[in-house]
């Protein structure tokens, strides 16, 4: 008897330590998957909503936290690439098509019908991510046009949408830097400023319209930074990219920033303007090119890319490779230490740290 409990104890004991390894080894749950679609667009606005974006006028959509998922076409829009979206619930959420004419489109009723807030038939358009900083602020960024990044700003939920003037921009595009439509990702916003990351020729951090150097691969139509993101408590600021031409590539493919900040007079945080950042010299290389980047925690953050995907318990000293399945976007599910991902052939899936 006691010989067979004991038994038992072993083959439980090897069961669970292969399924660790196993799972360790295969982390990320496919919860869904649709042939010839490419996923850029994902928005996960609660622990239950889960909304994405992509090729021929695809959105899938979630309220059930996975476990069932909804895909259709926006009628009309068949042909087009949605590549940005934001989702404020599991009813409202507006969309972003890339190349003219470009177009905004917003849902009220869950996706089963959308109208048009925006639209530009410029030729020179192209329309790269969406951010919202609160429920009625938002931004659109775009290639540049006449020079100057085209950017789009909506104080009313995206039901109107006004382009930037150019006094607002205080620094110059240099050729060949525009904007990556990788994975809507590439702005954020803390503390009353916003942030927009370039690449190509030219790679540069912008903070409320003014660009600054960052120590990331450049220099090339496919090199530069790709993606942003801000810690929950707005001390870090983790931006990934490289060259997506060379996927595989560790060189120079992320820069890690410390945000200054200081109590003003009633005990809020602000910034300081003249010393925003400081580039954080100890953050170390994701495993190659990352179009996408999330904080899960102050210090837990989940990158990804074509060739694999990345987690860093140590805020970007060292990142460890989980996976090297190919996605293009990751998004935190909210109030879990857990997240969504999503890229080709319309896969998304799920991880749970």
């Amino acid at each position: 008897m006691r010989k067979f409990q004991f038994l038992i104890v072993a083959f439980l004991f090897l069961f669970q330590n292969s399924f660790a390894q196993n799972s360790g080894n295969n982390p990320i749950k496919i919860l869904t998957q649709k042939k010839g679609i490419s996923i850029r667009g994902l928005s996960v606005p609660n622990a239950n909503t889960i909304w994405a974006s992509g090729s021929k006028g695809s959105i899938a959509f979630s309220n059930d936290a996975g476990e069932h998922f909804i895909w259709k076409q926006i009628i009309g829009y068949e042909n087009r690439d949605f590549r940005s979206i934001h989702a404020w619930n599991d009813k409202e959420a507006i969309v972003a098509a890339i190349e003219a004419p470009a177009v905004v489109l917003k849902t009220i009723d869950g996706g089963e019908n959308w109208y048009k807030v925006y639209e530009n038939k410029d030729s020179l358009m192209f329309l790269d991510a969406i951010h919202f900083k609160d429920d009625k602020n938002g931004s659109i960024v775009g290639d540049p046009i006449n020079n100057q990044l085209f950017l789009l700003k909506t104080n009313d939920k995206g039901e109107h949408w006004q382009q930037v003037q150019s006094d607002y921009f205080k620094s110059n595009l240099k050729e060949g830097e525009a904007c990556f439509a990788s994975s809507s990702s590439n702005m954020d916003n803390t503390y009353g400023y916003d942030f927009i990351v370039t690449g190509g020729n030219t790679s540069r951090l912008w903070m409320n319209g003014e660009a600054r150097d960052i120590p990331i691969i450049q220099g090339g139509k496919t090199t530069g930074a790709n993606s942003i993101a801000i810690s929950p408590n707005g001390n870090r600021m983790m931006i990934v990219g490289g060259d997506f031409t060379k996927d595989t590539s560790r060189y120079q493919n992320a820069v890690g920033l410390k945000l200054f900040l200081i109590p003003n007079s009633d005990n809020k945080w602000q910034s300081i303007k003249k010393q925003i950042w400081k580039i954080d010299s100890k953050v170390g290389y994701p495993n190659g090119f990352r179009s996408s980047v999330e904080y899960i925690t102050n210090n837990l953050l989940i990158s990804c890319g074509t060739s694999g995907v990345d987690i860093s318990n140590n805020a970007g000293k060292k990142w460890d490779l989980i996976s090297t399945e190919s996605f293009h976007v990751v998004q935190k599910q909210p109030g879990k230490k857990a997240a969504f991902i999503a890229g080709a052939n319309g896969r998304i899936g799920y991880i749970v740290f």
